[in-house]
């Protein structure tokens, strides 16, 4: 069995899509609590958020130009 020295040496080897996949796949092996509560209330405002765009309530803008905005903010 390979240490985990030698698994980082032969992943780190792989073309760039095959790491990303590799390290797609380990995130998805880990395991998490997840707080049924909070998982809820995150569904719920997902699908707030969701209804308030569609039915034009707020304007969805571009996140590059989102980003933009924040990096503005943070240099004031």
């Amino acid at each position: 069995m390979l240490s985990v020295e030698q698994l980082m040496k032969e992943a780190l080897s792989l073309p760039s899509a095959s790491r990303a996949l590799l390290a797609e796949k380990l995130i998805e092996s880990l395991e998490f609590d997840v707080d049924e509560n909070i998982q809820t209330l995150w569904t719920t405002e997902a699908k707030k958020r969701r209804d308030e765009v569609r039915n034009h309530v707020v304007q969805p803008i571009p996140g590059e130009e989102a980003l933009a905005q924040v990096r503005r903010l943070l240099e004031q």
